[in-house]
């Protein structure tokens, strides 16, 4: 019977949510969790079976990435799994940039099959899809019930060399392989048809799809700076030193507001970038460099700006959902015009 290595986060491993986030990764026997379904199935079928399960804390491995990959290294060494599978993560953002990147270590150094499986919104998606075998899941694990026979489906196949078919037959998402197929109809026949279907409000289904974004209409243009009070927001990761209110430094759950009194700037040594998308060494060394308070303040002074907002609104964008994003500015922009603000300045990294 084939072996598998299942990784999974605090929550879904059984030893607590956000108390336990910065739990070292370690080892327990057999499947844990979601494990447990996806191996009743896969051992009834005779195909394979959980040997062992990693666990480790969403933060843990979101700020020790090397660290946490060493250890699922050392794992596989010693159990020489046939597979590998992560998650279901749904929409997790923390927990579904470790279960990518987790497959993808181990489809890139192991040649090993690797499966997880994210809700289409989660950053980790668009990030690895390419790298590993991500399945489609619901938003939450509401959507295990469903989550965990596609997983099943898609390990007995690739355990079994059974030939996978599309994309969409196996609910993963495309990996950017183009495949040659053949058609009874050439492609300006197929083209002209699915055109004809839609004009006539009857079903068709593209071949090639196009990615549709929200489009967001731009406010009006500031009448005059020089009688406007401007904000400064970051996703920069930009906070007091030592990082006292626990900002993620990826895929991050909530915003923070500093007061920032009468300082004319943001002092290297009393603020800091926890951001794990780029090295903060420059931007530790002078914080205005990612958040430019001291420009505003001296645009201020000169005049150029009527007032600026004495806070700094901060949050990390690196790997953060559309959904969270869009729930951070909604709630930034709330704050913002309770307070007077005209304008705000955001910047990124």
């Amino acid at each position: 019977m084939k072996k598998i290595l299942f990784y999974t986060n605090q929550f879904f491993g059984g030893i607590g949510a956000e108390d336990k986030a910065y739990q070292e990764p370690f080892c327990k026997e057999g499947p844990v969790g979601p494990g447990m379904a996806i191996n009743a199935q896969l051992k009834k079928a005779g195909i394979a079976e959980v040997v062992e399960t990693v666990i480790c804390g969403d933060n843990y491995f979101a700020e020790n990435i090397q660290t946490s990959l060493d250890f699922v290294k050392a794992a596989i060494d010693r159990v020489q799994p046939d597979l590998v599978i992560a998650g279901p993560a749904f929409n997790a953002g923390r927990f579904g940039i470790a279960s990518c990147e987790v497959c993808k270590f181990v489809m890139a150094e192991y040649n090993i099959p690797a499966i997880t499986g994210l809700y289409w919104e989660n950053p980790g998606v668009e990030m690895y899809k390419k790298d590993c075998y991500i399945v489609e899941t619901a938003k939450s694990a509401a959507g295990m019930a469903k989550a965990v026979p596609i997983v099943v489906s898609l390990a007995s196949k690739l355990l079994t060399g059974e030939k996978l078919g599309t994309p969409k037959q196996e609910h993963y998402y495309p990996k950017g392989q183009r495949v040659n197929t053949f058609h009874e109809l050439d492609g300006a026949t197929r083209a002209v048809n699915m055109l004809l279907n839609k004009l006539a409000g009857k079903p068709y289904e593209t071949e090639l799809e196009i990615s549709v974004y929200e489009k967001v209409t731009p406010a009006a243009p500031l009448k005059s700076l020089a009688e406007s009070k401007i904000a400064l927001c970051t996703t920069g990761g930009i906070v007091p030193m030592g990082n006292p209110d626990h900002m993620y430094a990826a895929t991050a759950k909530f915003w923070k507001k500093y007061d920032l009194g009468d300082a004319t700037e943001l002092e290297g040594g009393k603020w800091e970038s926890v951001h794990a998308g780029f090295d903060p060494v420059y931007a530790n060394e002078d914080p205005n460099r990612v958040a430019p308070y001291r420009m505003l303040k001296t645009l201020e002074a000169e005049g150029f700006i009527g007032s600026v907002y004495p806070y700094l609104l901060t949050t990390t964008g690196n790997s953060t959902s559309v959904a969270d994003a869009t729930k951070f500015g909604q709630e930034m922009a709330q704050d913002l015009l309770a307070n007077g603000v005209n304008g705000a300045i955001l910047t990124s990294t």
